[in-house]
């Protein structure tokens, strides 16, 4: 292989350290073995090599590889080879294909990379414009989402990220691949910063600019945005980034009290007190942060469907939640 200098490999050094869940007599130890053998031989890296599989017992093959992989899900294992093969610049832009970019976009967040060298660049993503309360609340949401995204980014805690608009280091991506949960159908670019966050030294940083922001189309109703956040907190039981997990259960915590208090006031009026102490400890860092992010892309207007959007904010979230838990359950029985 031109360029490359040869080196003396066994077939041992090819076996990583997970241990082989296939079948005794299953064929597919033999051709692991035959391929670790063939590797060994050609005296190239490791790191010279990425294993990609779809689905199905043989598709374990990247874990059992001391090297570079991917275990993708059904249909998906050739677009993704395709692409870590022809890949040749060592930076990588992710979005989505309903976003609307500045034309200055690549420009922007390769300028910055190149500054700063960073394994990961969170960049700015907000909503479309939307009509009425539901357009409003949903865009209250996302931007406090995205203040909470920019807040522990800047930290150095990061919990969120957005794969509609992230860039990342290649090698950051491929040596990380292998703890994206690909069994889960959502959430790989928040697993990506979790792992990548666990490695010492990684660099991950927060890119604010307006030429660095995307914006992504509203839900078209109830039925979908409802259904999209069942996807997005679905994937939380994945989680194992501690910052992460406290923040979300002291937030369902503070909104399951609210919820109660309020239910309680009704039958009661001196739970009523209790509530609204409750609903201000709770508004007034919301209200800090989306003063924060609506001044920043200029949504000031959103803040008078502040109190509102807060009112109902519990219940949105409590129904989503025991939605989910339902699911689950379901699947269980």
């Amino acid at each position: 292989m031109e360029g490359t200098d040869l080196i003396q490999l066994t077939p041992r050094d090819f076996k990583s350290d997970q241990e082989v869940r296939w079948c005794p007599g299953c064929g597919n130890h033999a051709v692991m073995s035959a391929v670790q053998k063939a590797l060994s031989e050609l005296g190239i890296p490791r790191e010279k090599f990425a294993f990609v599989s779809g689905i199905g017992c043989s598709s374990r093959f990247p874990y059992y590889m001391n090297t570079y992989g991917f275990h993708g899900i059904h249909g998906r294992a050739a677009a993704i080879a395709t692409g870590v093969q022809t890949s040749s610049g060592e930076l990588i832009i992710t979005t989505d294909a309903d976003c609307r970019t500045d034309k200055s976009w690549v420009g922007t967040i390769a300028s910055f990379y190149e500054k700063y060298n960073s394994d990961m660049i969170i960049c700015p993503v907000i909503l479309g414009r939307g009509k009425g309360f539901f357009g409003k609340f949903q865009e209250l949401e996302f931007l406090s989402l995205q203040g909470i995204t920019t807040a522990s980014a800047a930290a150095g805690r990061g919990t969120m990220c957005n794969g509609a608009n992230l860039a990342f280091k290649r090698e950051a991506y491929l040596k990380h691949a292998g703890n994206l949960h690909d069994e889960i159908p959502s959430g790989d670019d928040i697993f990506f910063l979790h792992s990548l966050k666990n490695e010492r030294g990684a660099r991950i940083f927060w890119l604010e600019s307006p030429e660095a922001t995307v914006t992504t189309s509203q839900a078209g109703t109830p039925s979908s945005f409802i259904k999209q956040r069942r996807r997005w907190i679905s994937k939380g039981k994945a989680y194992n980034d501690r910052f992460t997990i406290l923040l979300a259960v002291v937030t369902f915590v503070t909104i399951l009290a609210q919820v109660l208090s309020m239910l309680a006031g009704i039958v009661k009026p001196v739970f009523l007190m209790p509530f609204a102490a409750i609903f201000i400890l709770k508004s007034v860092p919301d209200l800090l942060i989306l003063g924060n992010t609506t001044g920043r892309y200029g949504r000031r207007d959103l803040l008078k469907w502040f109190l509102p959007s807060q009112l109902v904010y519990p219940f949105y979230v409590m129904s989503v939640t025991l939605s989910v838990a339902g699911g689950m359950i379901k699947r269980r029985i």
